[in-house]
């Protein structure tokens, strides 16, 4: 299913859905380098994370979406900050469009290799310095300077 991403853009379509997704921001303690993803929907690098399931805690979906999304095994060691900015619209081709509503868990890795799958083309470890280099949406970007500035928690 495609989907086009809106950023503070006027002419996005109107949200039809709310629906909590949980991001981790997994960050190697030797180097700071960290764990992004390709999306195979949109070609951008991003923090793993997806929809959260019923019966599970933000931290639990963090924890499973990064381990389907990347092939690394991370616990969860704080909270990054809650991201809702009406303002970040998603459409989906199915004829959804989802305001994001996003918490984001801070991680630290404890096993597993960076790993490809049916939602990720590519898996690797960005140190800080290269993270220019990389073609990261506004709301990714966003989440990962909060990280590096240490300004969190952080809510919308």
């Amino acid at each position: 299913m495609g989907r086009t991403e809106y950023w503070y853009d006027a002419s996005a379509p109107k949200p039809n859905t709310l629906i909590p997704a949980c991001n981790m921001l997994v960050a190697r303690e030797v180097d700071g380098a960290i764990l992004l993803q390709r999306r195979r929907d949109t070609g951008q690098w991003a923090l793993p994370g997806g929809a959260m399931d019923i019966g599970e805690s933000p931290s639990q979906c963090a924890v499973r979406e990064c381990k389907e999304e990347t092939g690394i095994d991370a616990v969860a060691i704080g909270l990054l900050g809650v991201y809702s900015p009406p303002e970040h619209v998603v459409a989906y081709s199915d004829g959804e469009i989802r305001q994001a509503y996003e918490v984001t868990v801070i991680g630290c890795p404890v096993g597993g290799e960076p790993t490809v799958n049916d939602e990720a083309d590519g898996v690797r470890w960005v140190l800080p310095g290269d993270l220019d280099s990389y073609d990261i949406h506004p709301s990714m970007r966003r989440q990962i300077a909060h990280y590096l500035e240490g300004a969190y928690p952080h809510v919308d």
